[in-house]
């Protein structure tokens, strides 16, 4: 697979495409980041974009984490003893989930973001800003209904961030959009330019196949899950065996095997009884998909062969759990 695949692959959006293919044809020494908040452990929707940080790797990118303590604090999650030690612990995790430790930089918001030149820059940010603006960039990501002025000039230092950072390319869930697009409209009004973006997708709600998967409620899949868990989550999850034919609801167990489990391994093996046909191999994605879909694949066999999968994906990063504690 050459770099622009790598690049792009099981992403939503390039902004723009031209700019991506630009680093794709030299992307030795470029950098690439993600921002998180420290504010639990690694979960599924952290798994994704760092199988997009594990893909620009391969594909020659440097990769920066940011472990945005000052962004954690300003969305009200925790003192900075207390983030600062939920970040540590996430390092090990991303490290152990696949991250090559020797191309990964780890750094922490708040050893630049107290910074004179960037928090000047921070204000004339603002001077650029509505709060308008400001808060419908955050209204994906913010805690709680209303938006406090803390969470307002969240987004305006995630689009600082990556100037600071000297970053070639920043990186995001879908939920990231409007930030990401908040950053390519003001960063180039005090003299910096815009960042190239991608966008991976998310996955829908565990259950129901219907909004995102998310941490805060419902169902979720994390690096806390023992095995057995796994598999409850697994097996009590939305999978139809056909598509909805109105578009409306996503299929949580394909999405999973797309974005998470082909990445990772070369080949995929469903296991099933002789008596039931033996076992199905797959060495790309559609192919299991479309099996689904015409009933050669029994949702229960698919849910069975995922949550094996994803134990072997999570498993090293549970162990750095339980190791400290």
């Amino acid at each position: 697979m050459d770099a622009y695949d790598l690049i792009s692959r099981n992403a939503d959006e390039l902004v723009t495409e031209e700019e991506v293919r630009d680093l794709a044809a030299d992307p030795e020494g470029k950098r690439a980041y993600v921002g998180y908040e420290p504010s639990g452990v690694l979960h599924i929707g952290h798994m994704l974009t760092a199988n997009k940080l594990i893909d620009l790797q391969e594909a020659g990118f440097e990769v920066v984490i940011l472990l945005a303590d000052v962004h954690a604090y300003l969305n009200d999650k925790g003192t900075f003893e207390e983030i600062r030690d939920t970040a540590e612990r996430m390092k090990e995790q991303f490290i152990a989930y696949g991250l090559d430790e020797e191309n990964t930089e780890f750094r922490f918001g708040s050893e630049f973001q107290m910074d004179d030149d960037y928090v000047l820059d921070l204000h004339s940010l603002e001077l650029e800003t509505t709060l308008n603006r400001a808060s419908r960039a955050m209204s994906e990501i913010q805690s709680g209904e209303s938006t406090k002025v803390s969470q307002a000039v969240y987004p305006l230092m995630q689009a600082l961030d990556i100037e600071y950072l000297d970053l070639d390319l920043a990186i995001g869930g879908m939920e990231q959009r409007k930030v990401h697009m908040l950053a390519r409209d003001t960063l180039p009004s005090i003299g910096y330019d815009a960042p190239t973006c991608i966008h991976t997708p998310l996955i829908a709600d565990l259950g129901s196949g219907e909004g995102k998967m998310s941490s805060s409620k419902g169902v979720t899949i994390s690096m806390e899950d023992s095995t057995e868990d796994i598999e409850d989550k697994v097996n009590s999850a939305f999978c139809p065996p056909t598509r909805d034919p109105e578009g409306d609801l996503e299929n949580p167990v394909l999405q999973i095997f797309e974005y998470h489990v082909f990445p990772r391994f070369q080949q995929v093996v469903v296991e099933r009884p002789d008596k039931y046909g033996g076992n199905l191999e797959y060495d790309d994605y559609h192919s299991l998909e479309d099996d689904l879909e015409s009933g050669e694949l029994h949702p229960a066999d698919a849910k069975s062969a995922l949550s094996s999968y994803l134990d072997d994906l999570i498993a090293p990063g549970r162990e750095k759990i339980q190791q400290a504690e």
